[in-house]
């Protein structure tokens, strides 16, 4: 199945807001981007460059700049070990929208940030793939945990309901001491999976733990959980193309 990805803008309010601008997809060797509603709603978005017409369907056989540029150059001596913290093999790396999916397209250059739509497996279940955000903010109080981490080993989901910033936020930890946080654009869906899932069916465990990489990429996670009747991650009315023709 082709990759579906959005591409998530954060506005610089008061309290800073993430939400989904535009679709990335691919098929047939063309890639094509166009804007979602978010992009009329989130406080001081501007189109991409490159991509101003919010009303047009971009179509390219090549990756648009805009993500290619995310994407660590063959070239560069760390490749290897960038693949490896990203759960890949460096041997047999994976096409770029996976690839771009995984890694996020993070830079810490501006306040874009990419990730893929989740589909069931084969089996009719929910699996994603995540790097814990805001570790930075745990340390140095979770280095002792994170080095204690070995792949397999099983995390906490905690909703904080309370949480300030972000009512829908999901903390990961083990035991009391917290590790970092689903990622904002998963975070409503992970919740209702929390409440909807048999407790049995739900667990988050470490995929990858790499103490040599930045911090944004030291912990990857897998989340297994069941997949709700009716349920449809990434519905929001801000996730919908601005544009008819949007293809995948």
């Amino acid at each position: 199945m082709n990759p579906r990805l959005y591409v998530a803008w954060r506005a610089e309010t008061l309290n800073p807001v993430w939400g989904p601008v535009g679709r990335l997809s691919q098929s047939s060797g063309v890639y094509s981007f166009c804007y979602t509603r978010g992009a009329m709603t989130l406080p001081g978005f501007e189109p991409f460059s490159g991509m101003e017409d919010l009303s047009r369907v971009y179509e390219s056989r090549r990756l648009f700049p805009l993500f290619e540029n995310r994407l660590l150059p063959k070239s560069r001596p760390e490749y290897r070990k960038y693949l490896h913290w990203s759960g890949f093999d460096p041997d047999d790396p994976p096409q770029p929208l996976v690839l771009l999916g995984r890694t996020e397209g993070r830079k810490q250059t501006d306040s874009v940030e990419v990730f893929p739509q989740p589909v069931p497996d084969s089996h009719g279940c929910y699996v994603n793939y995540f790097f814990a955000h805001g570790v930075r903010y745990h340390l140095p109080n979770a280095a002792p945990v994170l080095d204690n981490l070995h792949i397999g080993d099983r995390v906490t989901l905690r909703p904080q309901p309370q949480n300030p910033n972000d009512a829908n936020a999901v903390a990961i930890s083990v035991g009391e001491t917290p590790l970092g946080y689903v990622p904002k654009y998963l975070a409503a869906d992970v919740g209702r999976l929390i409440r909807e899932c048999p407790e049995t069916t739900i667990k988050l465990t470490v995929e990858r733990i790499n103490p040599d990489a930045p911090t944004q990429q030291r912990l990857l996670c897998r989340l297994d959980a069941c997949w709700p009747p009716g349920f449809q991650p990434c519905q929001d009315d801000t996730f919908q193309p601005l544009v008819d023709g949007c293809k995948v």
